[in-house]
């Protein structure tokens, strides 16, 4: 099978997992179950994927073989391998713009990010040299206007966008229109709070009220301590939940967002949930739940089938946003549907009996 040729705009956490999960399920034999909803996706398995450039302002970073770069500092996330051999590009210097808090400067070198002396590359020309399909966004929240910025980079050269981040790109009406024009394909923790809401509407339970209060130990959540950076990723994160009731909550009586920083946690998200409502006879009841889990592996796994999706669009020649695949792998797609509804529309795409 012919590689799927991947770019990368940040090598921080997210694209270490990812880029050392590729290694893991090419080299382990027998673990074709574990931690993915599809070992193989329209003829592709996970060794299939390859990334042919990368993006990042660091300088631990930048100049760095991409197989070195993803152990580089600040980044923490669990060591799934202790080496790549897939990948022998070379980072490359990207745009800053708004990709920087200014808070950051305030934390010691090993928690924070160190901009590298170097002038920006020409984006376009690296995308159209090393011939990607496929661009994977993982900028730190809140980088509006860098995120736009490589977006455009794929509308003018014919790649694709897949955006891990909370700015609304693939669900915006007017990017939407963008891609489709071009007919480039493009999609864009909480999946538990979803599935206890659901759980608590089919069971005829009144949501009255809930919370979902995140902390973590990475560079996502020290980036996140800026209050300013948070609008998208908390729109995104409660329009998930909202969307499965039936009357959305008053926004007093819901908070989703991350919390605070704690260094020592690392790539550990630690996830405190808690669901009010009235039940039979309008008796009040509640559920809490703590959820553990190192933050960046568990979004390689559906990262990587969106990918797949992303690139089986290409092979049909399918552009704009991918409906099905979005309400399935993002919080914020362009149209919310029930996660088991969701799933089934995914797979019937995978089969080809969906267009989109």
């Amino acid at each position: 099978m012919e590689k799927i040729r991947l770019a990368v705009v940040g090598v921080g956490n997210c694209a270490s997992s990812l880029i050392q999960g590729i290694e893991y399920y090419r080299t382990h034999e027998g673990t074709e179950k574990l931690g993915l909803m599809h070992y193989e996706l329209g003829g592709y398995q996970p060794g299939d994927l390859e990334v042919v450039a990368a993006f990042d302002v660091d300088r631990r970073k930048v100049g760095k073989p991409l197989a070195e770069a993803i152990y580089a500092k600040p980044n923490c996330t669990w060591e799934i391998t202790p080496g790549v051999t897939n990948s022998k590009t070379i980072v490359q210097m990207g745009h800053v713009l708004d990709g920087i808090s200014l808070h950051m400067r305030d934390y010691p070198e090993d928690q924070t990010f160190l901009v590298a002396e170097e002038k920006p590359c020409d984006v376009e020309r690296v995308l159209r040299d090393t011939g990607a399909e496929i661009l994977l966004n993982y900028l730190p929240v809140g980088s509006e206007e860098a995120a736009r910025y490589y977006a455009g980079c794929c509308l003018n050269t014919g790649v694709s966008l897949i955006n891990c981040m909370p700015v609304f790109i693939v669900s915006s009406l007017e990017w939407g229109r963008k891609f489709s024009e071009r007919n480039i394909p493009v999609v864009g923790a909480t999946i538990l709070h979803r599935a206890l809401t659901q759980l608590f509407v089919d069971r005829g339970v009144q949501v009255d009220r809930t919370y979902q209060l995140n902390v973590g130990g990475n560079t996502d959540f020290l980036n996140m301590l800026n209050q300013h950076r948070l609008q998208s990723k908390k729109i995104s994160k409660t329009e998930a939940v909202q969307s499965i009731l039936d009357s959305p909550l008053d926004d007093r009586n819901i908070h989703i967002g991350p919390s605070d920083y704690v260094p020592w946690q690392k790539d550990n998200k630690i996830c405190f949930l808690r669901v009010e409502g009235r039940g039979f006879g309008g008796v009040p009841l509640n559920v809490e739940i703590r959820l553990s889990v190192e933050d960046s592996p568990n979004s390689a796994g559906v990262t990587i089938d969106a990918i797949r999706c992303c690139q089986l669009a290409r092979k049909r020649k399918i552009g704009g946003p991918l409906i099905s695949v979005s309400a399935y792998t993002m919080k914020h797609p362009p149209k919310q549907i029930p996660d088991q509804e969701a799933r089934q529309r995914l797979e019937e795409y995978i089969q080809g009996q969906r267009e989109r």
